[in-house]
């Protein structure tokens, strides 16, 4: 009898433990079902799925990078139509987390830049989450849980975010990629917007409107868009962001499909800044050019863009010329001294100034909006609302925390400035650094009025335009060292 060589008989052990394992297997996908229904077999489903992409990512990190800057647009708008309270916002942190793991594992087999996230930027993160560490111990605090969830937009994503666009995202090609990632993602916003404005909320936002949303966002009877973003605020400053900065990307740009790419987020950017009805959102591009026309070191064109920025504030404050458009009204409210919603916020923080005078540190992060409304709902600040970005970390962290925030704001921004002025050669870089310049000095100031500075997805593009202004010498001498090989082989041909 010929036996085949490839045959192997299976042993009566071995046959007994994968019964075993499918029959517990079977139990555990049945009770899920059973459970959970349609939910659960979708969920099931995915796993597959989820295992290939952790395993993509420890292949690739960069991966998981890309997929934070996806979240960070799109997982406010995702919970809409999702039933229940689903930490999906978690996720975030978990692809950070994943995103050192696979590091310190491919480090183990490779060299890893680790030396890239050696900068004063990291150094700046590291204060600013170790004081938001120390506020643990703040008598004021009433809740180490709303610290752990208010803490990681305020200081936690800066601290992880930056050192890992340093060591992954650090060459061009990822620059240009990160620009066309942001504004796939803007652009898709602006349009989802206009849906919203053109043919009216769908089942889930509608639902989230009835939930307590329309209070803010259904004013005389108009809606104030805001996309899948968390509220019309984030979306007017965020688009807002989007609109100045690849407007300015734009007119420095040489290759036409990029520069056609560039102009077309911009001009949606705008667009969605004023369906959003946001009237703060206006100070980003405001800030954003007066930063612009100073980097540029033209007098002339200094001068005709001081005078534009007149004639758009006179515009607003002086005429009621386009006065029947919604936006632009909403938007026109937000120069006139006597409204009362600024009357409002006024009274609020003369309020919190009183509390706070005793309290230099604070009340406690965590204890002042939504998340002392969630966690400590009697407590004094969560009942006063803070509106401002700013006026948050004051009420939470005190004089202090504030002074060492802007502190931090300001060092960057003026350092962003001092590269673009004075270290910057290459033509290229300096625009794409003025850029992100622009955007940072349009959204410090948009905070001002609107706590947008930590929120999703600002917080992200904000830190990644950090890390890029930090990293912005190096790549200008990587652009100008390939400039110069450039030449010297031409030279060489000419010869």
């Amino acid at each position: 009898m010929n036996e085949n060589p490839l045959y192997k008989p299976t042993k009566p052990v071995q046959t007994i433990w994968w019964l075993l394992f499918v029959f517990v297997l079977s139990f555990v996908v049945g009770s899920a079902i059973a459970k959970g229904g349609i939910a659960a077999v979708i969920g099931l489903s995915a796993v597959p799925f989820v295992v290939v992409f952790i395993n993509k990512i420890f292949l690739k990190p960069e991966i998981a990078i890309t997929t934070i800057f996806v979240l960070a647009f799109t997982a406010i708008g995702i919970l809409r139509y999702l039933p229940g309270e689903i930490p999906l916002g978690l996720t975030i942190d978990g692809f950070l987390l994943l995103t050192y793991i696979a590091l310190f594992i491919k480090s183990t087999k490779e060299t890893v830049p680790w030396e890239k996230a050696k900068s004063t930027l990291t150094l700046l993160a590291l204060i600013w989450f170790l004081y938001s560490v120390f506020e643990l111990v703040n008598p004021e605090a009433k809740s180490k849980v709303a610290w752990f969830y208010a803490m990681r937009g305020v200081s936690l994503y800066m601290l992880l975010l930056t050192p890992l666009v340093l060591i992954l995202f650090d060459n061009m090609k990822s620059l240009k990629y990160f620009f066309v990632v942001w504004g796939v993602l803007s652009v898709l916003g602006s349009l989802k917007g206009a849906m919203q404005l053109i043919v009216g909320p769908d089942y889930a936002e509608q639902a989230w409107l009835n939930g307590g949303g329309a209070l803010t966002h259904i004013l005389f009877g108009k809606l104030r868009v805001f996309s899948f973003y968390s509220d019309a605020g984030q979306f007017g400053a965020a688009q807002g962001h989007a609109g100045v900065v690849f407007l300015i990307l734009y007119l420095g740009c040489k290759e036409r499909k990029t520069k056609l790419f560039y102009l077309v987020v911009s001009l949606l950017g705008f667009w969605g800044m004023f369906m959003s009805g946001t009237r703060g959102a206006i100070a980003v591009p405001g800030a954003g050019f007066m930063v612009y026309f100073f980097l540029k070191k033209n007098f002339k064109l200094t001068i005709a863009g001081i005078v534009l920025m007149a004639l758009i504030y006179v515009f607003f404050k002086y005429t009621m010329l386009l006065n029947g458009n919604d936006q632009i009204r909403r938007m026109r409210t937000g120069f006139d001294p006597n409204n009362k919603s600024l009357q409002v916020r006024h009274a609020n923080q003369a309020i919190l100034a009183i509390y706070l005078d005793s309290r230099p540190f604070g009340g406690g992060i965590g204890s002042a909006g939504n998340w002392g409304q969630r966690f400590t709902p009697n407590g004094f600040l969560a009942n006063v609302p803070t509106d401002s970005w700013y006026v948050m970390i004051w009420a939470e962290q005190g004089i202090v925390g504030l002074y060492l925030h802007l502190a931090i704001l300001f060092y960057i921004l003026f350092y962003g400035g001092y590269v673009v002025l004075f270290k910057l050669k290459n033509p290229k870089m300096i625009n794409i650094t003025q850029a992100l310049v622009v955007g940072h000095a349009g959204i410090m100031l948009v905070s001002y009025g609107n706590g947008v500075l930590g929120q999703l997805p600002t917080s992200m593009l904000l830190y990644t335009s950090m890390a890029y202004i930090f990293a912005a010498e190096r790549l200008d001498k990587t652009l100008e060292g390939e400039a110069s090989h450039q030449d010297d082989k031409s030279e060489t041909q000419e010869f």
